[in-house]
């Protein structure tokens, strides 16, 4: 989490209840705006794309056969 993160939850955490809703709100808005249909990648997403494709790309994988699923 991002120094700007752990801060905005800090403000936040002052606010009454029904603030911190308009602030999630906002916040929501702000999302949708940058990115309406949920197709950017955040840098978290890229690094998990970029080690699995690593992974795959050194064989590191395991077949449905291999997980124990019960």
């Amino acid at each position: 989490m991002s120094g700007a993160v752990k801060e905005a939850v800090s403000l936040m955490e002052v606010l009454p209840e029904s603030d911190q809703n308009f602030a999630l709100e906002f916040i929501k808005k702000l999302v949708l705006a940058w990115d309406p249909d949920y197709t950017k990648v955040t840098s978290t997403e890229k690094k998990a794309l970029e080690e699995a494709e690593k992974d795959i790309s050194e064989n590191r994988m395991f077949s449905h056969d291999a997980i124990n699923w019960d």
